[in-house]
């Protein structure tokens, strides 16, 4: 979709088309072929951890979000749960690869699909499993009833959004009355910043770089990111979403420097306020020559600080929203709920950011092991 400021100017389309005059000469004795676009690379559905997590590492620049509950508010037989989720998997073999009639022609390029289940299933399989707890509640909060919790995240990304829809028309058709669709969220990552080798993270609407500190590298996504057990779980990790309303007139009325101090990082670079490079975490000791911080007490990245709260490190992934209004759908990745639970109680105690934000859906799921032929999606759990 086009939006009124990204529509080009007459001025910009005389010029296109005098461009265009003025090259057709050379173009018509070329002998070479118009350029065609690259096609996204396709991500395989199967393995250990599901796609669309860590895979591909750069995530697809498009997302659609769907939270489902089944429809009973008894809880159904594992059975059911089990045939609903194989049968979802086996549907998504079909999209990713491009076999799905239902793709009605479009090509799947990286689509990915990621499914959870919400603690109410969790719970099915065992109380004490990772993903059996829900979240509290928490401060700046305007949440309707049907937008907190859930059964089932359908999380698809894709580079192009039109297969975003197609893909989940056919997932949900394939669920029928199985699946209830509580609320769902379109996003897309905002431009993105180079932050180490191979590896970038995208400006949000307050304009700064987001999600750059991160499990990035194998050892650390072991450790923080991927549930190495009790056996239903191993290969698994907890999702959280959070859809939050972004008061941008007030953010925007601030100095630059005002909204650096909120953030804790410059906002052109990205770079912490302690200095450094981007990638870098900021040097919380850091302070001026009268005695105070560099990085304010409230700045934001010292009160998410893993350090500082004393937890481990979440794969964040952050993208921007403008329905139901302007604003981030959050998603973070961690194989500890307390990870984020923790982290946005510290942040509850100070941190300069929240006065801008308010949070109008939550959610928490188990993201379900890898599957493959052999061991269909949800088999270990239901």
């Amino acid at each position: 979709m086009i939006r009124a400021d990204d529509r080009p100017s007459r001025r910009t389309l005389l010029g296109a088309a005098s461009a265009a005059v003025l090259t057709a000469g050379c173009s018509a004795t070329s002998d070479q072929p118009p350029a065609t676009p690259v096609a996204a690379q396709a991500i395989p559905p199967t393995g250990k951890y599901q796609a669309g997590i860590t895979t591909p590492r750069t995530p697809q620049p498009n997302l659609l979000a769907i939270i489902a509950d089944l429809p009973s508010s008894a809880v159904p037989p594992a059975s059911a749960v089990g045939r609903l989720l194989a049968e979802l998997g086996e549907t998504i073999v079909a999209l990713t690869t491009g076999t799905s009639a239902r793709l009605l022609g479009l090509a799947p390029g990286d689509l990915t699909v990621t499914v959870g289940v919400g603690p109410r299933l969790v719970r099915m399989a065992g109380h004490t499993l990772p993903g059996a707890t829900d979240l509290p509640p928490f401060p700046h909060e305007q949440i309707a009833p049907k937008a907190r919790g859930g059964d089932v995240l359908l999380q698809l990304c894709a580079t192009d959004p039109l297969v975003l829809s197609v893909a989940a028309a056919a997932l949900l058709d394939r669920a029928g009355d199985r699946l209830q669709e509580r609320w769902r969220q379109s996003a897309r990552r905002g431009p993105a910043v180079p932050v180490a080798d191979g590896l970038t993270a995208p400006r949000n609407q307050l304009g700064f770089v987001d999600g750059i500190v991160g499990p990035h590298t194998a050892e650390e996504q072991q450790r923080n990111l991927w549930l190495d057990g009790p056996a239903p779980v191993a290969g698994g990790t907890i999702a959280v979403l959070r859809r939050m309303e972004l008061d941008l007139g007030r953010f925007a009325a601030l100095s630059t420097a005002a909204q650096e101090a909120v953030m804790g990082r410059h906002r052109d670079s990205g770079i912490p306020l302690s200095g450094g490079v981007v990638a870098d975490g900021p040097d919380l000791g850091a302070k001026t020559p009268d005695g105070r911080y560099v990085v304010p007490a409230g700045a934001h990245a010292r009160r998410a600080h893993a350090a500082v709260v004393g937890v481990g490190l979440m794969l964040r992934r952050s993208y921007s929203i403008d329905e139901p209004a302007a604003g981030l759908l959050f998603v973070s990745f961690q194989n500890d709920l307390r990870t984020f639970t923790a982290t946005l109680t510290h942040m509850g105690n100070g941190d300069a950011l929240l006065p801008f934000t308010t949070t109008t859906a939550s959610a928490t799921f188990l993201i379900i092991p890898g599957f493959d032929p052999q061991r269909p999606l949800g088999s270990t759990l239901f």
